[in-house]
């Protein structure tokens, strides 16, 4: 029987499809189980968050994230010489996910309902709370309600403090909004804005690499609750990367990261967070 050449092209495009849906396409998320399975692993970090996630001059990673980004890696059976650290900016994360280039990130990610749509969250592993970073000497500063008059105020594309700030303490700041927190931390030190905002554990890490030069001004005014960012509806992998975080706060491994890590900036080792099984 003859087949129509339409047909035929018809079915070797479907073959084709299949095969590239087999294969894992380019734009296609990830299944992070798979690719444990498989042996190795992506995570997107931050590279540039002294005592979270930083990359080394030697091209190392150090920090919180990174610990427990190695941690779960190592609860779901993948070695820390397996594992690739993409860099994964604000801005940047929920695409990472979806298009299929991180299996999962760790990157002081806060979970929000506006994220949930796109992407789904294991954690928290970590919960923080926004607050302020200025120069030493600067008295003015005291807290969000302070940053009226027009002085400008940093943060990242894609992150919520600075908007945080303008929507709720202070309506006439100037919002100067970056790529990375490092180069709001350089405007600051060289006076180009008079405040970063972003969470007190993230700019802890940054007074601490500038001592005597910067400093964090008042108490937290949010709760940001840090969780590990994967494919929407992968179920399986949230519920084995949310018991590695439990297992990882009850054996002490959580405490012994955070001492390693942030503990040199002088911030307070918080109570662990509770694993949100939503």
């Amino acid at each position: 029987m003859k087949i129509n050449r339409s047909i035929r092209m018809g079915i070797g495009v479907m073959a084709i499809a299949v095969v590239a849906s087999a294969c894992g396409g380019a734009g296609e998320q990830r299944s992070a189980l798979q690719s444990a399975s498989d042996g190795s692993l992506v995570v997107g970090i931050k590279y540039d968050q002294p005592g979270l996630g930083l990359r080394n001059p030697d091209g190392s990673f150090s920090g919180f994230d990174v610990e427990v980004a190695k941690y779960v890696a190592d609860k779901l059976g993948v070695a820390p010489e397996n594992i690739t650290f993409k860099e994964s900016p604000s801005a940047q994360r929920e695409t990472l996910i979806e298009n299929g280039e991180v299996d999962f990130v760790a990157a002081t990610y806060s979970i929000t309902d506006a994220r949930k749509e796109s992407v789904d969250f294991a954690g928290p592993y970590f919960v923080a709370g926004q607050s302020l970073l200025v120069k030493s000497d600067n008295a003015d500063i005291t807290g969000p309600e302070s940053l009226n008059d027009g002085k400008k105020l940093c943060s990242v594309s894609g992150s919520t403090p600075a908007q945080t700030v303008k929507d709720k303490y202070a309506h006439d700041v100037q919002l100067q909004e970056f790529d990375t927190y490092s180069a709001c931390v350089e405007a600051l030190r060289n006076g180009a804005v008079d405040a970063v905002t972003t969470d007190d554990i993230i700019l802890a890490g940054y007074a601490a690499q500038y001592p005597g030069e910067l400093k964090v001004v008042g108490e937290p005014f949010t709760e940001e609750r840090y969780g590990i960012g994967v494919a929407k509806g992968d179920a399986e992998a949230r519920s084995q990367i949310n018991d590695a975080i439990d297992e990882m706060i009850a054996d002490g491994s959580w405490e012994r990261a955070f001492n390693d890590t942030v503990g040199a900036s002088g911030y307070q080792l918080p109570t662990p967070p509770t694993v949100d099984r939503y």
